[in-house]
């Protein structure tokens, strides 16, 4: 039997490290998922898995659930699948509040070195709603990279370019159009052998369009934009798939709304974290506080209220309100060992990033 070479498909030293922690284990990468069926791929190749009952007794929330790009550590059934016992440590993971709950979560893409958000430029482009996902992206753990799809719909793309750079901050953007045959090859300089990219973007934007581009070939069925110039729903489910000339691609269904659990405000919104740090009160709130330098940039027109209302908002939801940068940060890292050590790991983590 011919061995799949996992390396391929993103498997690192530092998972096959923790793999070993497991003895009679098989790591494997979670490829695709279907509610509670998944599949999976080993160097044995593609087997169709679920998680124990104890993995599932065990499981606090729905993100403690394996998800498409997860390495998990596999045992063999007597049905010739598999069963998941362990969810390696994520290196990064896109995660947005699950819908219909109101404190649930859920990982869109796992194991993550960058994340494509795509934005069509038709009639649903929308700055507030790119600063959301660039939220949730800087907060995954990846690099975001902004898409920007159907260029042949829009005839100001100069204009669409100096509105994007006040958003998208210290982040490349790549315009495209499937209208043309190498309109995807721009992103190929960013997808590299043994790294994972995600297609990450509301319905419709043109995600699997693209992504069949890259594949080559037309993997993936794609449907017109409605008469509203909205898109329809296309991709059902999470999907990574390894592409021939190297590098894994993850294609996500698209979103309509993207709920925030989480987010790195201090980044997203970099230009107001800048400000806060000229403020002249340390607990200023960009309110009503004389010194205030938020304030002073949204009366001068250097930082528009739209901007700043939707990063008011977007604190708020990330349940930050109230806190600043500083707190925001201990908070978050509160929660990320909250699991593994408590405050412990957590001081031990800080140190590391002075």
């Amino acid at each position: 039997m011919i061995k799949i070479n996992m390396t391929n498909y993103g498997l690192s030293e530092r998972f096959l490290s923790e793999s070993k922690l497991y003895e009679n284990l098989t790591v494997g990468r979670i490829i695709s998922q279907d509610k509670d069926l998944y599949k999976t791929i080993t160097e044995n190749g593609e087997k169709r898995a679920q998680v124990s009952g104890k993995f599932r007794y065990n499981a606090s929330s729905l993100s403690d659930y394996p998800s498409t790009g997860d390495f998990v550590m596999l045992s063999d059934n007597e049905d010739g699948n598999a069963i998941i016992h362990h969810v390696l440590t994520r290196k990064s993971a896109f995660i947005r509040k699950a819908a219909g709950t109101s404190n649930n979560e859920q990982v869109v893409a796992a194991n993550i070195d960058t994340v494509f958000i795509c934005m069509a430029l038709n009639n649903d482009f929308n700055l507030r709603r790119l600063e959301r996902y660039m939220g949730v992206a800087w907060d995954s753990g990846a690099t975001p990279v902004v898409i920007l799809t159907k260029a042949d719909l829009n005839s100001s793309i100069e204009q669409t370019m100096a509105e994007l750079q006040t958003v998208a901050l210290s982040t490349d953007i790549i315009v495209t159009s499937s209208m043309t045959e190498d309109g995807y090859l721009p992103v190929m300089e960013y997808i590299h052998p043994g790294k994972t990219v995600a297609f990450i973007g509301s319905s419709g934007v043109g995600k699997t369009t693209l992504v069949n581009r890259l594949i080559g070939s037309s993997v993936y069925e794609t449907n017109s934009t409605r008469n509203d110039d909205r898109g329809r729903h296309t991709t059902t489910k999470r999907e990574l798939v390894l592409l021939n000339s190297g590098g894994i691609v993850i294609d996500t269904p698209g979103m309509r709304e993207l709920g925030i659990e989480s987010a790195d405000l201090s980044k997203a919104f970099s230009d107001i974290d800048e400000l806060s740090s000229l403020c002249r009160f340390n607990d200023c709130t960009h309110t009503t506080e004389p010194g205030c330098a938020v304030i002073e940039a949204i009366e001068n027109g250097t930082l528009s209220k739209e901007r700043f209302l939707s990063f008011l908002k977007l604190k708020k939801e990330a349940k930050y309100d109230g806190l600043n940068s500083k707190q925001i940060e201990t908070k978050k890292i509160n929660e990320m060992f909250k699991d593994h050590g408590g405050m412990k790991n957590a001081r031990k983590y800080m140190k590391t990033k002075k």
